[in-house]
């Protein structure tokens, strides 16, 4: 494997930062992704807008905007697969989010089918 694991990292980051663009919109302000084991793990930051953040004032805003986010995200899913597929040429085997309305961080786990990390251990 010639590709370093922060090469794949980034890749992966760049791609979610793309997709977020072209299916919601809008990107978030940074995201970070770590390969550990089996899983992909990306972290965004200021994932929210500025009238989701007033929403989020009240219990039943948070859970509107936590449920609206996840359906968004959900919809999507297949491309986030299929993004994750191309760069690793890892199958997905689950895939797990949520989203902070106190920080506006979402986190995204990706399992993969194997240890991904062990491709980059080994030589």
């Amino acid at each position: 494997m010639n590709k370093t694991k922060g090469f794949i990292e980034a890749e992966i980051s760049k791609a979610i930062t793309q997709w977020e663009k072209d299916f919601l919109g809008r990107g978030s302000v940074s995201v970070k992704t770590d390969i550990l084991r089996d899983m992909i793990i990306v972290s965004l930051q200021g994932v929210l807008t500025p009238a989701e953040y007033c929403v989020c004032e009240t219990k039943d805003g948070i859970l509107s905007i936590k449920k609206i986010r996840s359906n968004l995200v959900e919809i999507g899913i297949e491309n986030l697969n299929e993004i994750i597929n191309e760069i690793t040429n890892e199958d997905v085997r689950s895939f797990h989010t949520d989203i902070s309305t106190l920080t506006g961080e979402r986190m995204m786990v990706f399992k993969l089918s194997s240890d991904y990390e062990k491709k980059f251990t080994t030589s």
